[in-house]
């Protein structure tokens, strides 16, 4: 089975109504990392049938230099699932690069997706394991089993975070998506953030954030992503155009801090080599590195270098 590619840029993932070919069509044109045509919740049931043949002709014949390709089907709990994979695998397989799975609650959801992708790959010929999956937490369930989710399968590539279902799950005093309950002087959503990101990292997956649903308000999506960013989540969903490009600033370093990364790497493998005396540690100016600075500067640039920035500075080896 092929090892799908985990660190695709996904600091903008941008949701399109599966139903909606006006969207389908100005999306294609977005600077998002990641379009997701929605077969789910932005699409309304009866919508649903055309709607799959709808995203296989814009997947085939659109223009999606760039960007992640994904499907969101429905649940599993749903009639609607089986059918939205077949049609959508079998019809544009190849230019699919990920499904994502709404409101899993446990590995097995996430196993019976495998099965039914490898059983379509086979038959029509595509490359077996290609196309990823992405696990969205939406239920108090669900992020009980995060880990064992995270683990189902080797095509998983993300885990998210779907708020709004969530917050009804598990009845949180609110009806604005993303922002804290009245009442609650700390972060609410700090537990759920982390336990997702745990379970993400420890088995080399990405963390997405769920959406901001007040589109309107682009200074409180910025606080809201930044609050993931911090964490270290990869990105966010982004529900208009107006969003992506405050999560692709978010969500990336800054210039500095690129910059002071790329420094720290070269520095590092200076002093560590011959010609550097073979240290362990070293002075940047008036701060020392070593091995823990170099993982943390990895990540950094990184970063960077997927959001496709260049740096401003080089390093100097002192003169002998």
């Amino acid at each position: 089975m092929t090892t799908v590619n985990r660190l695709r840029p996904r600091r903008s993932c941008l949701a399109v109504p599966g139903s909606n070919p006006r969207f389908l069509e100005k999306a294609q044109g977005l600077p998002a990392d990641q379009v997701f045509l929605d077969l789910e919740d932005a699409c309304a049931p009866l919508a649903k049938p055309e709607a799959r043949h709808t995203i296989v002709k814009f997947l085939n014949e659109g223009d999606w230099t760039g960007k992640t390709r994904v499907v969101r089907v429905n649940d599993w709990t749903t009639e609607w699932t089986y059918r939205d994979v077949v049609t959508v695998v079998e019809g544009a397989g190849p230019n699919l690069d990920c499904i994502m799975l709404p409101k899993v609650q446990n590995a097995e959801q996430v196993v019976a997706l495998d099965l039914l992708l490898t059983q379509i790959e086979k038959t029509m010929g595509f490359e077996v394991g290609r196309i990823g999956i992405e696990a969205q937490i939406e239920n108090a369930q669900g992020l009980n089993n995060v880990n064992a989710i995270a683990q189902a399968s080797p095509r998983v590539e993300t885990i998210i975070f779907g708020p709004a279902d969530f917050m009804a799950s598990i009845n949180m005093k609110s009806l604005v998506v993303g922002e804290q309950p009245p009442g609650y002087p700390a972060d609410a959503y700090h537990y759920i953030l982390m336990k997702i990101l745990m379970a993400a990292r420890a088995n080399d997956l990405q963390a997405i954030d769920g959406p901001y649903l007040q589109i309107k308000n682009v200074d409180g999506f910025r606080a809201v992503a930044g609050r993931a960013a911090a964490l270290g989540f990869d990105g966010k969903w982004v529900l208009h155009p107006g969003q992506v490009d405050a999560a692709n600033e978010v969500f990336s370093p800054s210039q500095e801090d690129f910059d002071h990364a790329e420094l720290i790497l070269d520095a590092y493998e200076y002093y560590t080599s011959e010609a550097g005396g073979k240290k362990g540690s070293a002075m940047l100016g008036d701060e020392m590195i070593d091995e823990a600075s170099r993982k943390m500067a990895l990540v950094i640039s990184g970063k960077g270098r997927a959001a496709g920035m260049t740096r401003t500075s080089k390093f100097q080896a002192p003169e002998a």
